[in-house]
C-alpha cells in the first residue's frame, strides 16, 4: 500500500504499556456476575485493578513502531473514506477509536485477550487489537501482506459502520426472537462486514493508494479466515450449521462485490 508519511492516529489508544492481569475460573465468574449485576462498563480500566503494568516494554514498542503508523494510516484513511460517504448520503459518520493492546485489556464489551483475535465492541464504539495478531495472520493463516493486515482493519471498521447505521442493533433484536436463525444473521453480519471492506478498497484502488498485489493479499486473508477452514484446520471437519463468519468463498465473494461496485448499497447480505 502507499500511504504516505507516518504519524499516529487521534483515534489510536496505546494501551501496549499495560497488560490485564490473568484472569482464572473463580474470577471469571465473579467479572461475569457483576457484568450482569452493573453492566459491561464495569469492566472500564478507569479505576478498576484489572489492569496491571507489566516492566519495561519499550524495546517491544520501538519494533512494533513501523506497524503502529501503518494502523493509524490505514485507520484514519478508512474513517476518513466512510465519513465522506456519510456526508454525501446526508448522514453524519463518528469515528471510532482502535485500541492497540499487548496479550489483554478490558473493553465495555467484557475482557479482551489476544486469542479472541480482532474484534469490534459497539457499547464504546472501539476495535481491539493486538498486534501479534498480524504474525498469526502470516505465519498460521498463510496471509501475509500488507493489505491482508488493512483487510482485518476494514472489516473491524466496516462493524462500526454497521453500527452507526443501527444494522447491529436489528440483528441482534432478530437474534433475540429468533434464536433458531441467530447464526445465519451472524454470518449475514460479517459478510457484509466483507463487503464494506471490499468498499473502501474500490476507494483506496481509486486514489492511487493501492499496488500490484494488494487485492489479492486481501483475498488471500479473506479466504484464509473463512468459517471452513478455520473448523478444518482446528476439528479437521466443518459443520456449516455453526458457521458465524461465513465459508471461505463467502467472504472471498462479498469482498469482492464490495471492492468491484465501490458501493455500499451492493452489500445488502440481508436480502
Amino acid at each position: 500500500m502507499l500511504l504516505g508519511p507516518g504519524g499516529r492516529s487521534p483515534n489510536l489508544e496505546d494501551r501496549r504499556g499495560s497488560r490485564m492481569a490473568p484472569i482464572g475460573i473463580g474470577g471469571g465468574l465473579i467479572m461475569l456476575i457483576l457484568g450482569l449485576i452493573f453492566g459491561p462498563g464495569i469492566f472500564s480500566d478507569n479505576g478498576t485493578t484489572t489492569q496491571s503494568s507489566y516492566g519495561d516494554v519499550s524495546a517491544d514498542s520501538a519494533r512494533e513502531e513501523p506497524q503502529v503508523q501503518f494502523v493509524s494510516q490505514v485507520l484514519d484513511d478508512i474513517q476518513d473514506t466512510w465519513a465522506g460517504a456519510f456526508e454525501r448520503a446526508g448522514g453524519h459518520y463518528r469515528p471510532a477509536k482502535l485500541v492497540l493492546f499487548r496479550d489483554g485489556t478490558v473493553s465495555e464489551c467484557g475482557p479482551a485477550q489476544s486469542a479472541m483475535g480482532p474484534f469490534y465492541c459497539p457499547i464504546d464504539e472501539k476495535v481491539y487489537l493486538d498486534l501479534g495478531f498480524f504474525d498469526e495472520l502470516e505465519r498460521r493463516f498463510s496471509a501475509p501482506g500488507d493489505f491482508a493486515r488493512a483487510y482485518v482493519i476494514a472489516h473491524e471498521l466496516g462493524h462500526h459502520t454497521q453500527h452507526l447505521q443501527g444494522i447491529d442493533a436489528r440483528v441482534r433484536e432478530a437474534q433475540r426472537k429468533n434464536p433458531d436463525v441467530a447464526n445465519q444473521l451472524s454470518v449475514r453480519l460479517e459478510l457484509q462486514a466483507d463487503c464494506y471492506a471490499g468498499v473502501w478498497a474500490h476507494s483506496a484502488a481509486d486514489r492511487g493508494k493501492l499496488e500490484t498485489g494488494d487485492i489479492e493479499e486481501g483475498l488471500n486473508a479473506a479466504s484464509a479466515v473463512g468459517d471452513d477452514r478455520m473448523q478444518r484446520r482446528t476439528t479437521g471437519s466443518v459443520n456449516v450449521d455453526s458457521f458465524t463468519h461465513g465459508s471461505s468463498q463467502q467472504r472471498v465473494n462479498w469482498f469482492t462485490r464490495g471492492y468491484e461496485s465501490g458501493n455500499s448499497k451492493a452489500c445488502d447480505t440481508f436480502r
